[in-house]
């Protein structure tokens, strides 16, 4: 099945000269959604895997499904201010200013394995700041799962040494 039929494209949103991949079409398709979430599981099936962790926010349409089917638990990274109890953040560069993200302190224990799930990887920095946040807790990263990855941002590079599979180019 090529997933790249239901990847809708929308010009200049969220502003002028950008081009973003709308996966809510892939989403409410039942097969497409199924095939997705199937080949985003196969490189990390029969891997120990502790915790998926889903970045904010349509990461967290994907890594739940992938922490259930895995036997893992979940973790959310979140936007600052959205955590209730003590968290741990990272900041990261976008190519318009800079942002952060969240973790709880105590979601990872030292020595979990741990998947690091988001929708898109596009320049790499919320990635990063994800791998930066499990690792500093003490998790080992076992792999970055991404369902598109913009190639000509070059984001993999930011994950150097990191297992990245994704399963659409653009």
């Amino acid at each position: 099945m090529d997933l790249r039929a239901w990847i809708r494209d929308v010009p200049d949103f969220p502003r002028a000269g950008i081009l973003f991949k709308d996966i809510t079409t892939l989403l409410k398709d039942k097969s497409a959604f199924s095939y997705a979430i199937d080949r985003m599981l196969e490189p990390h099936q029969g891997q120990p895997v502790d915790k998926v962790v889903g970045v904010e926010s349509r990461g967290f349409i994907f890594a739940p499904i992938l922490a259930y089917r895995l036997g893992a638990g979940f973790v959310p990274a979140r936007k600052p201010g959205k955590l209730p109890a003590r968290a741990e953040r990272r900041s990261y560069a976008l190519e318009y200013g800079s942002d952060s993200l969240e973790v709880h302190a105590d979601a990872i224990e030292r020595g979990e394995r741990v998947l690091v799930v988001d929708d898109l990887l596009a320049t790499g920095g919320t990635a990063r700041a994800t791998v930066e946040l499990v690792e500093g807790l003490g998790g080992i990263v076992t792999g970055c799962s991404f369902l598109i990855e913009l190639g000509f941002l070059e984001g993999r590079k930011k994950l150097n040494g990191y297992a990245v599979h994704s399963l659409l180019q653009y």
